[in-house]
This record gives structure tokens, C-alpha cells and sequence, in this order.
């Protein structure tokens, strides 16, 4: 969908990310939203309210107790004259007055009035993410309904500083824009999912590691089909090259010990969609130093041991989820091997596909699978992986219903 004829009330708030913003009111336009700004006095200190109204075309909302602004109590009708209200950037100061309820400047004050939608996009220093306050803040706002998108993980502004933090990218935010407005059905909504995605790395040394060549590209598809059914997704993804989905929380992690962590750190869940392709083994004892070669000797062989069974882990959890879903990436016998994982691993459903490199399904766009459960085998025809999400999404509302 477009956004022409919407009515966006974007707050911008004081951080660095504010120059985010400019672009941001850009690609909102560009989609014909129509943008209607209001800017923290902090946020002032990052970008100008000229700038700022030179790309909404319109004017720029700053002071609460505005002798003009106010004479028709405006920021009542700022806070419900827009078909969303958008946070970018949304500071940990004002998620902290968010979550208690104050309204002493226009931003907040809006927010507490408005009866509309509420997406932020948080952005501040790693540390002050992971704070215990924030982390409560965060849960209380997710309590209320306030939708995130991000932070996402990365390099700060300030120098030697890197984690999760950054706020998400315009069309991140756009794109999750899109997906709050969808009026379409939400049979998840409320629901807490799992999804995991991409490839595990295992280090061998500190340059060198296992993996395998999983893009990440359906996982991070189903968690998209997933979170536009209303279902509030958590993607825990390894190392990929592609963008965040929109209207999901991810959180990145790199071997499969993290993965499991991550996973049982997430527990309860209603849902749990474990599409990461994670690796079977990792070496025994990984080098502190490169391993270097020597000239004329054969290298050193690699001890290997097995890693923890996320999806096995999960379905005999003693918080396991109510319905359970497990991916099959085979080379041969896809339906025998999946109906033996699918007992096996304690799943409700098995989507299985052959990856035979002559498939182009490891990295491709493309993917043909089976679902298989207690049921029987259902076989799917070959879909673009954003079709294989959205039906699958669809079929797993359907069973989560029932």
C-alpha cells in the first residue's frame, strides 16, 4: 500500500538520529503521506525547525504553551487529527515520560492525549538501552500498545561505541508506517513469536569460522508475514546482509550457543517459527590466535563437537510454546527426513525443502517446501519466499486459532 490521504504526526526528539528525521518526512511524502511535525526544544539543538518544515511543507509544532497555536487547544488536536503519531527518534528521556505518564512539553502531552496509533523508533547509546529502566519502560510501553521498530544493532555516534541502539533506517520506519496502517486482518495480534533466522557462525580462530550459505532471506520474510497478522515478533537473527524486516524486534547474535540463549531468554512465547539454518557442530576449542600456516606441514586437524539442538530445545522445553514449527533444509529424502525430524525434534509442523545447490534455494528469492505434520504432508508448489511467509503466516494463524 501507498500512504496517500494519511495523516502522519511525527514527534522528533533530541538525539543525533534527529537528522534521520528530514529524510524520513522525505519518504513519508514521496509515498504521499502527509507529514505534521512537532519538535523537543532538544530536538531543535540537532536540526532546525526550518529545515524540518521546509521538507513537510507545512508548519512545525514546538512550544506547548503557544499563545497561537494553543488558542483551539492544539496539541488535543494534534493528538487526534493524524491517522498515526510517529516517534523518530524516540529518546530514552521521552519513552521514560512515555511509560509514567508525564506530559510537561508538546511531545508528551500529545502523547498522552492521542486516542491513534503510537510507533517509535528508539535510538540512544547501547548502554543506555540495556538499562534496567529503560528495559522496564520498554515493557511498559509494549503493555500499552506502543508498536517499535528497532533499535537496530551497530556503530554509535560516539566514537569506540557499537551495539544496539541505532535507530532504524527511513524506509525501515516507512516500511513499518506501512504495515501499522494495514487495515487488514490481525489474527495474531497479542501473540508473542519466535522466529530465528539465517546462519550460525562458529569460530575457528579469530578470522576464520563454520557457517553455511542460509541469506537469512525466508526467515526474516516469515517474521515480516508474521508481525502484519499483528503478532508481536521477536527475530533472532545470525549474521546476515540483509535489512530488518519491518514492524519486528531483532536481535542479533552469532553462534548457535547464542541462539539458544537468546531463544530461551525469550521464553514464554506463544509461537516459536526456528527457520535459522544453525550449525551442526563448532570446533572443540577455538584458537585464541590465527592459526598459521607452516611451510611442508599438513594442517592441523579440527576437533569438532555437537551444538545444542535449538528446535529440539524448544520442543521439549519445559515453557514450550503452544505451537512449535521447525525447518528441514535437506539434500535427499526432504519428506522422510522431515516426518523423522518432526517426531524427533518435538515440533507441531516441519517446513522441509530440498537446498541441493541446484535449486538456487540457499541465498536465492525462490523456495519450494513441504509442510509436513501429524496430518500429513502437504506439498507446496515452487513460490517466491515472500509467498512461501505469507501462506505459511496464514496457516499458522489457522492452527494457532484452532
Amino acid at each position: 500500500m501507498d500512504l496517500s490521504g494519511k495523516r502522519i504526526l511525527l514527534i522528533i526528539s533530541g538525539g543525533i538520529a534527529a537528522y534521520k528525521s528530514l529524510d524520513l518526512i522525505r519518504r513519508l511524502r514521496e509515498r504521499g503521506a502527509e507529514v505534521r511535525p512537532v519538535m523537543t526544544q532538544a530536538a531543535q539543538e540537532f536540526v532546525t525547525p526550518l529545515a524540518v518544515g521546509a521538507l513537510s511543507s507545512g508548519h512545525v509544532y514546538t512550544e506547548l504553551f503557544s499563545r497561537e497555536d494553543e488558542q483551539d487547544v492544539g496539541h488535543i488536536r494534534l493528538a487526534r487529527d493524524c491517522d498515526l503519531v510517529l516517534v523518530a527518534p524516540a529518546t530514552a528521556n521521552l519513552m521514560a515520560k512515555m511509560a509514567h505518564g508525564l506530559a510537561d512539553d508538546l511531545a508528551s502531552a500529545v502523547l498522552l492525549a492521542t486516542d491513534r496509533p503510537v510507533l517509535i523508533a528508539p535510538a540512544m547509546n547501547p548502554k543506555m538501552w540495556e538499562a534496567k529502566a529503560t528495559r522496564r519502560n520498554v515493557e511498559t510501553l509494549k503493555a500499552d500498545d506502543i508498536a517499535f521498530i528497532g533499535p537496530m544493532a551497530g556503530e554509535m555516534a560516539e566514537s569506540n561505541e557499537a551495539g544496539v541502539g541505532r535507530m532504524a533506517e527511513p524506509l525501515q520506519i516507512v516500511d513499518a508506517v506501512i504495515a501499522k496502517l494495514d487495515t487488514g486482518p490481525k489474527p495474531l495480534l497479542g501473540r508473542k513469536v519466535i522466529v530465528t533466522s539465517g546462519p550460525t557462525h562458529e569460530p575457528i580462530d579469530p578470522v576464520r569460522y563454520i557457517a553455511n550459505r542460509s541469506s537469512g532471506k525466508q526467515g526474516h520474510a516469515i517474521a515480516a508475514a508474521l508481525a502484519k497478522l499483528g503478532a508481536d515478533v521477536m527475530l533472532i537473527s545470525g549474521p546476515v546482509t540483509i535489512a530488518d524486516p519491518a514492524g519486528v524486534t531483532v536481535l542479533r547474535v552469532e553462534s548457535a550457543r547464542d541462539m539458544l540463549a537468546a531463544v530461551e531468554a525469550q521464553l514464554p512465547a506463544d509461537i516459536a517459527v526456528m527457520v535459522a539454518a544453525v550449525a551442526d557442530w563448532r570446533v572443540a576449542a577455538s584458537a585464541d590466535q590465527k592459526i598459521k600456516k607452516q611451510p611442508g606441514e599438513a594442517p592441523a586437524p579440527l576437533a569438532l563437537t555437537e551444538n545444542p539442538d535449538i528446535l529440539k530445545t524448544v520442543g521439549h522445553h519445559a515453557q514450550r510454546p503452544r505451537l512449535v514449527v521447525g525447518f528441514a533444509a535437506e539434500t535427499e529424502n526432504v519428506e522422510t527426513n522431515g516426518r523423522a525430524k518432526l517426531e524427533r525434534k518435538g515440533a507441531d509442523m516441519i517446513v522441509a525443502n530440498d537446498v541441493s545447490p541446484e535449486n538456487g534455494v540457499m541465498g536465492g528469492d525462490r523456495n519450494r517446501v513441504n509442510i509436513i505434520s501429524a496430518d500429513g504432508i502437504d506439498v507446496w508448489p515452487d513460490l517466491a519466499k515472500d509467498d512461501v511467509a505469507e501462506r505459511l503466516a496464514a496457516l499458522i494463524a489457522a492452527r494457532f486459532a484452532g
